[in-house]
């Protein structure tokens, strides 16, 4: 399935039918696109997947459609609030996956244009509320890839800047390596109408309110994160795969990032990191990098807390039996200043 996923099909999907599988989120983690890192997160599949739960039952509450059918526990499909434990098994309805056609020039997605639905639509739907320390927006800004007006704002911003209006940007989902999009070409590749288009737009904005509200109750910011969806049977957009995760967001606590981030700020003062900045784009780019070095143990286990109180605190249900999120963060405020420095 992926680097953090595994994939159990149960029925496969059809050209005109969504198929069942069961999603295994697993405790591994993935950071700049490289794939199964060298070790392990405790209990960080089951936090994401019981998030991502819960986020799917309030969502299709708010009348959004979803590929969500239930997490799974003793073999039952069963409702977040039925669970006896923390599970990290979720079902959930399959599209196709239709990959473009690789070209010496890039990638070829006209069979997109004849699709009639029932696929992954080719694209990630990032939502910006703010532009935190690290966002490759300012990696974009200056190389010219986008400009100010892109982001609504009338000059370059500096990290940690709000936005008055949360920004919607594209990238690709199923090339080797993700590619930034501007709005025309998410719109070319996608296989969309523009009235499709527009309201895959308007989705991910509702999305986004609705997760920030929901976090916000635990006193989470969130900052931005990315969504994906799908065409049903019926060609009815879907979200599909997980959503509102430290994982799927950049989320920040008392000022603090408790997302993926602090993992980065680790590896770039890696060795390794350096090779990858010097290969990626490359065929082998991942080969010639080669294994990242594995976590400290004091910071493994304090991400660990993260993703576990995290899931207490957003769920409002106690499953780990760990500290305080104001604790964890406080701890991994202490990290950051290290790797910052």
């Amino acid at each position: 399935m992926g680097s953090v996923k595994d994939l159990t099909v149960i029925k496969k999907p059809e050209e005109n039918r969504t198929g069942i599988g069961r999603f295994l989120f697993s405790d591994r983690y993935s950071v700049f696109d490289y794939g199964e890192m060298s070790d392990h997160i405790e209990n960080k599949g089951k936090a994401l997947c019981l998030i991502s739960a819960y986020f799917f039952e309030i969502l299709e509450n708010d009348g959004i459609s979803t590929h969500y059918i239930g997490l799974v526990e003793g073999g039952k499909v069963k409702r977040l609030n039925e669970l006896d434990d923390a599970v990290n098994e979720m079902e959930v309805r399959l599209v196709r996956v239709v990959e473009p056609e690789k070209t010496g020039s890039g990638y070829d997605y006209s069979i997109f244009k004849n699709l009639n639905g029932n696929y992954l639509i080719p694209l990630e739907v990032i939502y910006r509320n703010s532009l935190p320390e690290g966002s490759s927006v300012f990696r974009r800004l200056e190389k010219g890839e986008i400009s100010p007006e892109d982001l609504g704002l009338t000059e370059i911003p500096g990290p940690g800047s709000r936005l008055e209006k949360p920004v919607i940007d594209f990238s690709t989902k199923l090339e080797d390596t993700d590619r930034y999009l501007r709005r025309k070409e998410a719109l070319k590749i996608s296989g969309l109408s523009e009235e499709e288009f527009e309201e895959l737009v308007e989705l991910a904005e509702k999305i986004d309110r609705i997760i920030t509200e929901e976090v916000g109750k635990a006193g989470i910011e969130n900052l931005d994160g990315k969504v994906e969806f799908a065409l049903d049977e019926n060609r009815k957009i879907m979200l599909v795969d997980a959503v509102g995760t430290p994982d799927e967001c950049r989320f920040s606590f008392d000022g603090i990032e408790m997302s993926k981030e602090i993992l980065r700020k680790y590896y770039r003062k890696t060795e390794w990191y350096r090779l990858v900045e010097k290969f990626k784009g490359e065929e082998n780019w991942r080969v010639l990098a080669g294994r990242p070095p594995k976590l400290p143990e004091d910071l493994k286990n304090a991400v660990s807390e993260m993703y576990m109180s995290a899931c207490n605190e957003i769920t409002g249900m106690r499953f780990f039996d760990s500290p305080s999120l104001k604790d964890v963060m406080k701890r991994i405020s202490e990290f950051m200043e290290v790797y910052d420095g």
